[in-house]
């Protein structure tokens, strides 16, 4: 196991499969019908995308699985074979997939640990996330907080099934425990506003990494 997978792995609660490769070199071919969504996408969408579903067969191979195709369903989000849950990630230079065989619905997201734009600060942070990593670190922290809420993101979604902005749910950071806590604003399937989902956040090969999980019965707030 690579640092990399190593980082990635240690983020969830209980053992779960980590796959990653290089979106930026050749990767195995589509299976199945993975690739049909593709038809017009530019060549860096089909190298990030095989990049993915590689990702995604490394970590089967871990948990003893035969390769079997990973096809995106209409909304783009991977279509995982029954009793599988998972997520997968990319960069320009890194992508990942982590995979566990039943438990919560995972959410994994990697970003480059650069600061975010100043300019796409008060799209992403609340006035109260902005307030709270306030100081010279802000933009960087913007960055992670922008990292952990795609995560949680990814988390919920096969439960509710609900696309939403990033004004839904508001991040606090434990910066030294490496810990995040996303508490929903608004109603989303069965969550409800003020229930939580607990997530991880690391740094690895010159990129952030946070890891989120959401079960059907929702962390409920105070």
């Amino acid at each position: 196991m690579t640092r990399t997978q190593a980082v990635i792995a240690a983020l969830f609660d209980g053992p779960v499969a980590v796959g990653v490769t290089d979106p930026r070199v050749p990767q195995p071919p589509a299976m199945g019908d993975e690739a049909a969504h593709l038809a017009q996408a530019i060549p860096a969408r089909r190298r990030e995308f095989a990049a993915g579903r590689a990702a995604a067969r490394i970590a089967m191979a871990q948990l003893g699985m035969p390769p079997v195709p990973v096809p995106a369903s209409p909304d783009r989000a991977p279509v995982w074979p029954d009793g599988i849950s998972g997520s997968i990630s990319h960069t320009t230079s890194l992508c990942a997939a982590v995979l566990r065989t039943g438990g919560p619905c995972l959410g994994l997201d990697i970003e480059e640990n650069t600061p975010l734009s100043q300019d796409l600060l008060s799209t992403i942070c609340s006035d109260a996330e902005q307030a709270s990593i306030a100081g010279p670190d802000q933009l960087w922290l913007a960055k992670l907080v922008f990292c952990a809420k795609e995560a949680t993101y990814k988390a919920q979604y096969p439960l509710t099934k609900m696309l939403f902005g990033f004004d839904h749910v508001d991040i606090a950071l434990d910066r030294s425990a490496g810990r995040f806590t996303a508490t929903f604003l608004k109603p989303a399937g069965d969550f409800v506003a003020g229930d939580m989902l607990l997530g991880r956040f690391d740094q690895t090969d010159g990129h952030l990494v946070t890891a989120a999980w959401a079960d059907k019965s929702p962390v409920k707030g105070a």
